[in-house]
């Protein structure tokens, strides 16, 4: 039996998970690392956590499953979008990752737009100058770090980094490059228009290659650390939403994906480059040759929840937190919850918006948080679902999977609100399988990402939306909206008084 390896390198853990031809799971190991907010907005980590905590997971994932490595074909990755990693001509890193999740680029995000001209950007990269991506990152260190952007020889995507880590090449691919603002995504190169307007060097871009593009092979530093030998071969992978979107089979027109992790995002296979959303949703290349993906995003998804378990239930599991969520009525007893922790992205981009509790009343309990929290997250994930639909995309199923397809509740929370029947796959490993899938392909076991799936991925239930349910959430998700216009300036104004330090 031959065997692939799906790396899923997430914003608190990578993943790793041990894949055979048939397509059965036979192994997982998962490591954590931790995030550090040094003021305020900022989100950063160590890069060498990235690969000290994978070649771990590998260990343990090669010692457990007790596979012989010279039967592991092929690696590929999925990664943390728009994390800024920068090297300088030695390849050594010069600083720590700015994250997805650091909000401190919005000054720069407004200088883009005078640069370049926000219909020009979104002609070129099919997005808006948002604070999580890449490039308004670069020009922040540019202002802010001179001396540490002056030494800059590449910049890098977090799972491209621990690629080059393990392999000694450096290279980005589509749909992670999809998420910098340098990339033109409908010809599928570095824009040297945008480059020059903003004052990049366009030699600081990795090379760009598919997504199951074979990049090398593992080197002989991470083979001693793991375990692995140095013929098995390396691919490129993909950005964690589009190998979410593979491991789900979302590989055609008409499919949607709801994923919840960290962040939460809607995702819709488009066919075409050329579909016109003016900026409302993300635009991006799919892992999938020549395809791409429209995408909602909120920032604090799961974790708006495992902040509220954190501070208070520290004790408890995710598990037994929402056990008895289905007790509690919707609505949550007239509690509702915003899940703007870090900013949010779709449908606003607000890096200074906060989250709240509105209608906390002294019998509300701690269930009734709970389920205010959850219900929160799914109705900030329907803003991106009624774009795609006032766009004129039909949406009557939703594969759904992380963290929200983990509770049969949340399921049925989702068809409720969403109005379309939610599917929960029987395999559901996320963005990991995804990366194992591209290694699948890529090593030639199968002719088409398509085929791969109907191996690979299987449906164990599916939730159909409760019409009378489908009413009373109409009603409270048009409450939900209006938070957002009541709460805005008071955020700003209360940000003066957030930490700084």
């Amino acid at each position: 039996m031959k065997y692939v390896i799906g790396i899923d390198l997430g914003t608190s853990a990578v993943k790793t998970v041990l894949v055979n031809t048939k397509g059965e799971l036979c192994a997982k190991a998962t490591k954590n690392y931790p995030l550090l907010h040094g003021k305020t907005g900022y989100s950063e980590q160590d890069p060498n956590e990235w690969v000290q905590q994978t070649a771990s997971a590998l260990h343990e994932l090669l010692s457990n499953s007790k596979v012989n490595s010279e039967d592991i074909e092929g690696i590929s990755y999925s990664g943390q979008m728009h994390g800024l990693v920068l090297l300088d001509k030695n390849h050594n890193l010069l600083r720590h990752s700015i994250l997805w999740n650091d909000t401190r680029t919005t000054t720069q995000c407004q200088r883009l737009y005078e640069m370049i001209g926000e219909r020009r950007l979104l002609e070129i990269t099919k997005n808006q100058a948002l604070e999580g991506f890449t490039l308004p990152k670069l020009l922040w260190v540019k202002e802010h770090e001179p001396e540490i952007f002056e030494q800059t020889a590449v910049f890098m995507l977090p799972k491209d980094y621990l690629r080059f880590k393990m392999t000694g090449v450096i290279h980005s691919e589509y749909s992670d490059a999809a998420g910098t603002l340098l990339l033109n995504v409908n010809e599928k190169n570095w824009s040297e228009e945008i480059c020059q307007l903003v004052g990049i060097d366009v030699n600081i871009c990795p090379p760009l290659v598919e997504s199951s593009e074979c990049v090398g092979t593992v080197n002989k530093e991470m083979a001693k650390q793991t375990g692995l030998t140095t013929s098995t071969k390396v691919f490129a992978g993909g950005a964690d939403n589009a190998c979410g979107a593979i491991g789900a089979g979302i590989l055609s027109s008409g499919e949607t994906l709801c994923s919840i992790g960290t962040s939460g995002v809607v995702l819709s296979y488009e066919e075409r480059s050329d579909r016109d959303f003016a900026g409302k949703v993300h635009y991006f290349n799919h892992g999938k040759e020549n395809a791409f993906y429209t995408m909602g995003v909120t920032l604090s998804a799961g974790y708006s929840l495992s902040w509220f378990r954190d501070n208070f239930a520290e004790n408890e599991s995710f598990e037994n937190m929402v056990a008895n969520i289905d007790k509690v009525p919707i609505g949550a007893n007239g509690l509702l919850f915003t899940p703007y922790l870090v900013g949010e992205r779709t449908p606003h981009a607000d890096a200074t918006i906060r989250g709240s509790f509105i209608g906390m009343d002294a019998f509300h309990k701690k269930g009734d948080f709970t389920r205010a929290v959850i219900e929160g997250i799914t109705f900030s994930l329907n803003e991106s679902i009624e774009i795609f639909r006032e766009n004129g995309k039909e949406i009557t199923s939703i594969v759904s999977i992380g963290g929200g397809a983990k509770s049969d509740t949340w399921l049925q929370i989702q068809a409720d609100v969403f109005n379309a029947k939610i599917i929960k796959l029987s395999t559901e490993q996320g963005p990991a399988l995804g990366a194992a899938m591209l290694a699948a392909y890529g090593c030639g076991w199968y002719n088409s990402l398509e085929e791969c799936a109907g191996s690979f991925i299987g449906i164990s239930k599916t939730y159909m939306p409760n019409l009378g349910n489908v009413e009373v959430y109409k009603q409270l998700y048009a409450l939900y909206k209006e938070v957002y216009d009541q709460t805005k300036d008071l955020s700003k104004k209360l940000n003066r008084f957030n930490r700084k330090e």
